[in-house]
């Protein structure tokens, strides 16, 4: 192989992830203005039934541990922390919404219980290996949101 279709693979190799990249915004580049954002965090529109599975999975959102939700009726131990989410959408707007899941201490204050999870503020007691890192991603936190704002009463 002669170094142009070499140099062209290198190329796609290390270009293609930096072109994903680029449909993402950044958890520092997050504009949160009046308790809101409105510009969506990946150029993908959100999947709400992914986000059903994320907002469900323990490993990932674990959103049940402290919220309800009656449409997820058959998943066991809804928390009650946090408010019921049944009717999200009649409550919130997407952009309200997408701030919220992004990073709670930035609508609520930074008391809240509620982690960013589209946040690098993350507090001082975190483990090495997460320092850095999101919980979850800019396309995660989207349907998320996508999902959340089809609950409604």
């Amino acid at each position: 192989m002669s170094w142009k279709p070499r140099a062209f693979l290198a190329c796609l190799i290390v270009g293609l992830p930096a072109l994903a990249a680029a449909d993402e915004l950044a958890p520092a580049d997050v504009k949160f203005d009046d308790m809101s954002v409105s510009q969506p965090l990946t150029s993908q529109p959100g999947d709400p039934e992914n986000g059903r599975k994320v907002f469900a999975n323990r490993s990932l959102g674990n959103c049940l541990a402290c919220h309800a939700v009656k449409e997820q009726i058959e998943q066991l131990f809804h928390g009650e922390v946090g408010p019921p989410l049944d009717g999200a959408a009649d409550r919130w707007s997407e952009g309200e919404l997408r701030a919220i899941v992004a990073d709670a201490k930035e609508v609520f204050s930074e008391e809240t219980v509620m982690p960013g999870f589209y946040s690098l503020n993350v507090g001082v007691d975190v483990r090495e290996d997460l320092v850095g890192k999101t919980i979850l991603t800019a396309q995660e936190v989207e349907d998320v949101v996508a999902y959340l704002t089809t609950l409604k009463e």
